[in-house]
């Protein structure tokens, strides 16, 4: 039962995640063909065989999205958290085996355990001192640069990410611990 609702909270995080990305890549792919649209109506060429239509195409105001990078950092730094809790359920994380591969089961599940405490561990940890820049931002009110959003919306977001993400491994540190207890 556990398991199962650990799953769900994973799997809807990282479709959220997914969703924060698909937004982000239309973000970029709207911001560069602005980019080349304003690129192409600067071409000389252009200008000089069709300058209303240079005119025009600049007139619009064509050109990337004030504050894509802004919002590309704040949205692909909830999508990493985001995604955390899938991996971390479903042992998707790398690892390097070469070593462990030759050890008894019953030692390769310490191994597997010890790791997912740490995990668990450190994830905690980010999603503590997260916590912790989110009400610093909150308090000194600081904005991003171009389009003037409060960074604390971004840290919130990930902390919360985060902190479904230390949960889950939390809950997974603990699965492996009774899997070594038998």
């Amino acid at each position: 039962m556990l398991h199962r609702i650990m799953m769900t909270l994973a799997t809807a995080m990282a479709l959220l995640g997914g969703a924060v990305l698909l937004c982000l890549i239309g973000i970029v792919g709207i911001s560069v063909l602005g980019l080349q649209i304003n690129g192409f109506a600067h071409l000389d060429w252009l200008e000089t065989a069709a300058p209303r239509v240079a005119a025009w195409l600049l007139g619009t105001g064509v050109g990337p999205l004030t504050g894509d990078y802004e919002l590309v950092a704040a949205g692909a730094a909830f999508a990493i958290f985001a995604f955390l809790p899938i991996c971390q359920i479903t042992g998707g994380h790398a690892t390097v085996d070469i070593l462990a591969d030759t050890f008894p089961p019953q030692i390769q599940r310490v191994l597997i355990a010890f790791w997912e405490v740490i995990l668990a561990a450190t994830l905690i940890l980010i999603a503590a001192r997260l916590s912790v820049g989110t009400f610093d931002k909150l308090g000194n009110g600081e904005t991003s640069y171009l389009i003037q959003f409060p960074v604390w919306w971004s840290y919130a977001a990930s902390s919360i990410a985060a902190w479904i993400a230390a949960l889950v491994g939390i809950y997974c540190a603990a699965w492996r611990i009774m899997q070594v207890r038998g």
